[in-house]
């Protein structure tokens, strides 16, 4: 039995394989069959309790008591479907992920045998979860752990793969009481549901954002999606660090890292002043800035998103003091996201509050299983003076 991380994949053995989706209170689950083009081909394609079965997939509930699950018998999957990605939300409404992580059960559905588990890591405000996917690549069927959370439900998830949803799937309503006879006949129809509230407005670090409607400035823990008009961004882009003297104190020498990792939080390389170009080229530094005087990015990393490794799966990017200044010295700290090609500002987050501590994690980058890039305001205070130190921290927050 393996434990996997976020990104991590296995190659499967089995034909037929069950997910279970197990946590501390009842969950709803869910698996949607995805073509090549990463959508549903219809309604039909989305399994769940109401629609229990489909071609190769199945859908079957635990009744409170057992986990509810999703098999794949991938010798009956139909041409032309290359993923099965499995689903879950808390079946209490408006209840999110808070506290009680759920934990994904791989097993032979002919022998029941445990072939992987995942637990998705750091979940907060998200109510619906992608928790793993089954997917065929190279002739080779694969499982892949993917954590990907969502914060408007179920329904989020059934609509970015295309199904046509306008609510999360809920249980049919009760019959309607029979009128009494002295009433005048009237159609009987089921009691009409009450309107629902409107979505709340995501609260700082909920949602999901793309680049669709030009810069995005973001707060702390807000994730963009690097898509635009419908495809991923898979230029090259800069990412621009700066920051100023506080209260017109002395020089701030501060220097700007990116730190690379693999799919189970590997450190791969990291790119600092001392290191200006790594991973074939791809990730580059602009080189040191002693003082943090003038306008302007400070220090520049530029990231070639196409030209990342496949191995690449995660970006940390960290600012740190090597002569020991602490944040609480420094001013106007900020990172912002530039398409290399125009010079177009296109993510922004400026870091508000500061902590006495030497280092901070900016921003992150992480890779998706769909192929894109999502970037997330980081904002977290530590204790680091160099890229070495920020490298384990930097790990565990991905």
């Amino acid at each position: 039995m393996t434990a996997m991380t976020p990104g991590s994949n296995l190659p499967l053995n089995a034909v037929r394989v069950t997910v279970d989706v197990a946590a501390p209170v009842r969950l709803d689950v869910s698996g949607l069959l995805l073509a090549a083009n990463g959508k549903v081909r219809s309604d039909a394609d989305f399994i769940f309790y109401n629609q229990p079965s489909g071609p190769g997939v199945s859908y079957r509930s635990g009744g409170g008591a057992a986990p509810d699950s999703i098999t794949v018998d991938t010798s009956a999957l139909p041409p032309g479907i290359e993923r099965i990605v499995v689903t879950a939300s808390p079946d209490a409404a408006g209840q999110t992920f808070q506290g009680i992580e759920p934990t994904a059960t791989v097993r032979n559905a002919d022998d029941s045998g445990v072939i992987a588990t995942f637990t998705p890591p750091q979940l907060a405000t998200e109510t619906a979860l992608v928790v793993v996917e089954v997917y065929v690549r190279g002739g080779q069927w694969k499982v892949r752990a993917v954590g990907q959370g969502y914060a408007n439900g179920l329904a989020g998830i059934a609509t970015d793969f295309g199904v046509s949803v306008d609510e999360e799937p809920a249980a049919p309503p009760a019959p309607a009481q029979p009128q009494a006879p002295a009433q005048p006949p009237v159609p009987v129809q089921p009691p009409a549901p009450a309107q629902p509230p409107a979505p709340p407005a995501p609260a700082p670090g909920t949602g999901k954002i793309n680049l669709d409607k030009g810069r995005v400035s973001l707060q702390k823990n807000q994730t963009v999606s690097l898509v635009k008009g419908g495809k991923p961004l898979l230029s090259k882009v800069k990412m621009g660090l700066g920051w100023e003297p506080a209260h017109r104190g002395r020089n701030i020498d501060l220097d700007a890292s990116v730190i690379a990792y693999g799919p189970q939080r590997n450190h791969l390389d990291s790119c600092y002043f001392g290191r200006l170009s790594i991973l074939g080229g791809s990730v580059k530094h602009s080189g040191d800035n002693l003082t943090g005087e003038g306008a302007g990015d400070d220090e520049v990393i530029v990231v070639d998103l196409g030209r990342l490794p496949a191995e690449v799966t995660g970006l940390v990017f960290t600012v740190s003091s090597f002569t020991g200044q602490k944040f609480t010295d420094v001013a106007n700290a900020y990172c912002r996201l530039i398409d290399a090609a125009t010079d177009e500002e296109l993510v922004r987050f400026d870091l508000t509050g500061a902590e006495p501590q030497t280092g901070v994690m900016m921003a992150k980058f992480i890779r998706q299983f769909t192929g894109e890039w999502e970037m997330t305001a980081m904002g977290q205070f530590v204790k680091s003076r160099t890229v070495r130190d920020l490298v384990k921290p930097a790990a565990q927050a991905l």
